[in-house]
């Protein structure tokens, strides 16, 4: 059975950091391109940020990038997610995918092609 523990939410003050952490268990981890996505209240979720297989590819969305760092360690089976001077437009649920596939990806902003979601974890940026 895969699971996708998020963990290392909480609430913060607007320019503060927070780091996320995805555990992953049940799957060839190593194998499997990673995504952070989030979803704030009344909204669609959105992606944040993506990461290849083999850690050579990464990829941010653009309300992101400069201020967030994904990482991963495979011998943790653990994808991070380092948030730099966080806003309060970044309050929103965050939640780890995986790609277990091993196909190209052109982009790993499409929700679509990962097969496997954790339960989200709360962050809060305070104004």
């Amino acid at each position: 059975q895969v699971q996708l523990v998020e963990s290392g939410g909480g609430l913060v003050q607007a320019g503060g950091s927070l780091k996320l952490s995805c555990a992953a268990s049940g799957l060839s981890f190593r194998r499997s391109a990673m995504g952070w996505f989030r979803q704030a209240p009344g909204k669609e979720r959105e992606f944040v940020a993506g990461i290849s297989w083999s850690g050579s590819t990464i990829e941010y969305a653009d309300s992101v990038k400069g201020r967030c760092t994904i990482s991963r360690d495979n011998a943790r089976n653990t994808v991070y997610l380092q948030m730099n001077s966080l806003k309060p437009e970044d309050t929103a649920i965050y939640f780890c995918a995986a790609d277990d596939t091993l196909r190209y990806r052109a982009t790993y902003s499409n929700p679509s092609i990962y097969d496997y979601w954790g339960q989200g974890s709360q962050v809060t940026v305070s104004s």
